[in-house]
């Protein structure tokens, strides 16, 4: 895995979901765990599918090469890290003095979390619930779990749809956004019985619960566009005692309870816009590529020149981040008006950006 002929590795990463990132920094650690006493992971000793892979490969790679990712580790320059999930590990590693090697965060670049996380998710939400399953949003009661960048996009596809649109939250912020926006804001508890289709877009774990699906209507729609398969509680739903599969077809399950009922999941709980679609549109995804492109470049300067970056997690320069919405915008026939010096110079900034400090919220 990860394996580059010739080489102990590759000199950079470009990762999603912070996979690759994790295989080298466990690699290391349990490969220093086997030199101090000839220990291997133990794959059962977690229930997370994803995770359970990475130890499975792990116990199995290093008795055949027991410094593979060490060597890998020390070949890594850096990472540009795509996704919420993948940046929120990063920084969880970086804050325990774990991470290996310097990280930009592109997720949290504007031209990628206003972009791909609200536009793109505003496109393919629909298209995949529609796709999968042929049903009218229009006249049904959606519930989205979470207001973030992701839920923002999906909330206002789906009441542009015509349907009905209930929100959940944590963040008295995100909640206040979305009252703001005209969105009622409950509890799962308090609308679990009465909604026809479920999205959680939370980047989190355990959010719709096998509980919540015994009580739902028979026929909720359940899909997740947050991140990883557990935001559904998949386990617990396809374990249920007496639980029987209707594939409906690709992608597509109905999950039928003892008693009758059931409830229709999507892409087996897993991005629904990936497996019930085609993902993003190509032009809102070119905002996030062009950002990853920018950021490796970034990255290759830094550890050929400036060595600036410690073991940490970076956002690329406002400046870059600009010049990928500059780089777009022909494509729109827009046209930017451009400041005289006299402009610039009254409110602070050059004529030619950055147009905005580091704690402009767009």
């Amino acid at each position: 895995m990860m394996t580059v002929p010739g080489a102990d590795g590759c000199d950079q990463l470009v990762d999603d979901g912070g996979d690759a990132t994790i295989l080298i920094h466990k690699g290391k650690e349990f490969e220093d765990k086997y030199a101090k006493d000839g220990s291997l992971p133990d794959p059962a000793s977690t229930t997370n599918a994803e995770f359970k892979c990475i130890l499975q490969l792990l116990k199995d790679s290093i008795p055949l090469d027991k410094t593979k990712y060490s060597r890998m580790a020390l070949r890594c320059k850096g990472v540009s890290e795509e996704t919420t999930t993948g940046v929120l590990r990063l920084r969880a590693m970086a804050v325990k003095g774990e991470l290996l090697f310097p990280a930009i965060n592109v997720n949290d670049c504007v031209t990628k979390s206003k972009f791909d996380n609200v536009y793109g998710c505003r496109h393919s939400l629909p298209d995949s619930i529609m796709r999968a399953t042929d049903v009218m949003i229009g006249g049904k009661r959606a519930l989205v779990c979470g207001y973030g960048d992701v839920g923002k996009g999906c909330a206002f596809a789906l009441r542009g749809a015509g349907a009905r649109v209930l929100i959940t939250e944590i963040d008295p912020i995100n909640a206040l956004q979305a009252c703001m926006e005209g969105f009622q804001v409950v509890t799962m508890e308090d609308c679990v019985h009465e909604i026809d289709i479920f999205t959680s877009a939370t980047g989190n774990f355990k959010i719709i619960t096998l509980e919540h699906m015994k009580k739902m209507k028979n026929n909720a729609i359940v899909c997740n566009i947050g991140h990883f398969d557990n935001e559904i509680d998949m386990e617990d739903l396809e374990q249920f005692p007496g639980m029987t599969v209707e594939n409906i077809k690709p992608q597509v399950d109905r999950f039928v309870f003892p008693k009758g009922n059931g409830v229709i999941v999507l892409a087996s709980g897993r991005l629904v816009n990936l497996g019930c679609a085609t993902g993003h549109p190509s032009f809102v995804m070119s905002c996030s590529f062009t950002n990853q492109v920018l950021a490796q470049l970034d990255l290759l300067k830094n550890w050929r020149e400036t060595k600036a970056y410690k073991n940490d997690v970076y956002l690329l320069p406002k400046h870059l981040d600009e010049k990928v919405a500059l780089l777009h915008l022909p494509a729109l026939r827009a046209h930017l008006t451009t400041l005289s010096q006299e402009q610039a110079d009254y409110i602070g900034v050059k004529v030619n950006g950055p147009f905005k400090n580091d704690t402009y919220r767009y």
